[in-house]
């Protein structure tokens, strides 16, 4: 049974360098037509059991008052807002002012994730961003002023010419505001970006591995001098303001994926829906189902992504829950694998969850690449 609900909005004012989400440029798209289909694929989904909801992009805020108010109005009529533990929407610094906040809180949502990025405007222009490090502290402010008190701010690092005086400072701004969350991820560089162009042709380079290290251990240790823990390798919050809807990727749970490009995972099986906006509008109008792709999650396959997922989490994966779900233990699936990742420091046990250490965070893909299956497990 699906406990969230993501809702894609593939709109946005200008292009990201760094992005390779499903994204077009607002100016001259079939927006309405857009959200009419949204609603149509939304009316196919049960979401009597819905938990979160989370409507990301793209940017949503890029909408018209007008569309922001037709897109809340959607959601309502599909979704039981009232029995929701979150509802998150996405927020642009410089594309939200008072009138759209005013319809988001209308509409239930009780939950802003602001992408700043980072608070130095020279890098906030490397990298494509149509706002500057002022309007990101306006809309933060605003969003306060309009009654949002659950806040999370996006950073960034590892950005081209950063340097750790620069990230140490972007930290300094962002905790500043006071945000009860902050999301921060290194810098990746995709296909089918900008950036993989300028890195393709020599223009950019990712950051050095030692010197990412050194800017992660500098973001945990000013964001808990700030009251904001490490709750997943990315994510930081002061007590009861963690991602409901993330914790649901992160403990391999089920959730609906809405709108053109989007993924999700109902009653055993992954589906991803088709990207175009004109085939994402023409297959929910012809057939009322957007879905292009789809793959039955074996046994092997949610175990792996079990551990996986859950040793993002700093509090790890709880054997008891694994248990429960695959009717064995975490050792008699992994007696090996777990062994050596003990030996070697990487992970630890404690209150029936097993988690990364510290030097285990560290080395992330490394350790969960002990976690992979060589064949399909038994049933218990």
């Amino acid at each position: 049974m699906a406990k969230g609900l993501y809702v894609h909005i593939p709109f946005c004012e200008y292009i990201c360098y760094y992005c390779d989400f499903n994204k077009f440029l607002i100016n001259n798209q079939p927006v309405d037509e857009y959200l009419e289909a949204l609603d149509q694929e939304l009316a196919s989904y049960k979401m009597d059991q819905l938990q979160t909801v989370y409507i990301g992009g793209g940017t949503p805020t890029a909408l018209s008052v007008e569309q922001v108010e037709k897109l809340m109005q959607i959601v309502s009529r599909h979704v039981p807002v009232s029995q929701l533990k979150e509802y998150t929407v996405e927020v642009n610094p410089g594309d939200v002012g008072e009138e759209k906040l005013s319809l988001l809180k209308a509409g239930k949502v009780d939950r802003l994730s602001i992408g700043v990025q980072t608070f130095h405007d020279t890098q906030l222009n490397k990298i494509g961003r149509g706002h500057s490090a002022e309007e990101a502290k306006e809309t933060v402010q605003a969003a306060r002023k309009s009654g949002f008190d659950n806040i999370s701010i996006d950073l960034m690092f590892g950005l081209p010419g950063q340097t750790m005086k620069d990230w140490e400072e972007t930290l300094d701004e962002a905790m500043a505001l006071a945000p009860p969350h902050v999301s921060a991820y290194s810098l990746k560089i995709e296909k089918q970006t900008r950036f993989y162009n300028w890195w393709r042709e020599g223009k950019i380079a990712p950051l050095p591995e030692e010197e990412e290290a050194d800017m992660y251990e500098l973001l945990v240790a000013r964001l808990e001098n700030y009251g904001l823990q490490a709750y997943e390798i990315s994510n930081f919050a002061r007590a009861g303001h963690s991602s409901r809807h993330n914790r649901i990727y992160w403990q391999n749970e089920e959730y609906i994926g809405a709108g053109a490009g989007a993924h999700g995972y109902i009653n055993g099986v992954r589906y991803a829906n088709v990207k175009p906006l004109n085939h994402y509008i023409q297959a929910v109008q012809e057939k009322g189902n957007p879905v292009q792709s789809t793959h039955p999650v074996t046994r092997k396959e949610q175990i792996e992504e079990e551990m996986f997922l859950g040793l993002r989490l700093y509090e790890g994966v709880s054997t008891e829950r694994f248990y429960q779900k695959y009717g064995c233990t975490v050792e008699d699936i992994y007696p090996e694998s777990i062994q050596e990742a003990k030996q070697k420091g990487w992970l630890a046990e404690a209150d029936g969850y097993l988690f990364l250490t510290e030097e285990g965070k560290l080395l992330g893909n490394e350790v969960f690449t002990l976690f992979l299956l060589d064949e399909e497990p038994e049933n218990n």
